[in-house]
C-alpha cells in the first residue's frame, strides 16, 4: 500500500480519536479534538498532493479517499446534532446525498469504472470543513467560558446559533448542488444499468 493510501486510512483512524476527544469532559479534550480534526484535514490535502506529484494515483485511492472524507465529516455533523448545535434535518440531507453518491460509485465499480470526486464535490467538502471548524471553535470558546478562561457570555449564544445555522444552510445547498451535478455527470451509468 502506497503512502497516499496509508494517509487516507490514518484519516479514518483519526476520526475515532476526534470523536472520543470531542465528547470528553473539559476544554482540553475539545482543543485536542480540534487538533485531531485539523491533522485529519491535513492528511486529506497531502494524500492527494503526494499521489498527483509522484504519480501514485490508484483506483483504491480514488475510491477510499472520498469515503474517508465522508466518515470524518459525517462523524462531526452527527456529533453536533447530538450536542444540539445543528438541526438534524440538515445532516439527514447531507447523509442522503453522500449515500446516493456512494451508491453511484459502487455501481461504477461494478461496471469497471472508478469515479473520482468532482470539482463541485471538492467545493462542497471545503464548505463542510469551514462549518465544522467554526462550530468546533464555538464549542471550545463556550467550554472555556464555563471554566472562566474565555470571553464567552450567555448573550452571545443567539448570534452564534444564527451564524451556525447560516453556515450550515450554505453547506446544505452546496451539498445538494454537488450531488445533482455528480448525478448528471454520471447518468450514463444508470442508462447502462437499465440496458443491461
Amino acid at each position: 500500500m502506497n503512502l497516499p493510501n496509508r494517509l487516507t486510512i490514518w484519516r479514518i483512524v483519526l476520526t475515532f480519536v476526534f470523536m472520543f476527544l470531542l465528547f470528553s469532559s473539559g476544554v482540553l479534550g475539545k482543543v485536542l479534538a480540534l487538533a485531531a480534526f485539523t491533522i485529519a484535514c491535513i492528511t486529506d490535502f497531502y494524500d492527494g498532493y503526494i499521489a498527483r506529484k509522484y504519480n501514485l494515483i490508484t483506483d483504491l485511492g480514488k475510491l477510499l479517499d472520498p469515503i474517508a472524507d465522508k466518515i470524518l465529516v459525517m462523524a462531526a455533523f452527527l456529533a453536533f446534532v447530538e450536542m444540539r448545535l445543528v438541526p438534524a434535518w440538515m445532516v439527514v440531507v447531507i447523509i442522503f446525498r453522500e449515500l446516493v453518491i456512494t451508491g453511484i460509485r459502487i455501481i461504477g465499480v461494478s461496471k469497471g469504472k472508478v469515479l473520482a470526486a468532482s470539482l463541485a464535490g471538492k467545493h462542497k467538502t471545503v464548505s463542510q470543513m469551514i462549518s465544522i471548524f467554526f462550530i468546533l471553535g464555538v464549542i471550545i470558546i463556550k467550554e472555556a467560558g464555563d471554566a472562566g478562561i474565555s470571553f464567552w457570555r450567555a448573550e452571545y449564544e443567539p448570534f452564534l446559533n444564527i451564524s451556525i445555522y447560516i453556515l450550515m444552510l450554505i453547506t446544505v445547498v452546496l451539498t445538494l448542488i454537488s450531488g445533482i451535478s455528480y448525478f448528471i455527470k454520471n447518468k450514463k451509468i444508470f442508462w447502462e444499468l437499465k440496458d443491461g
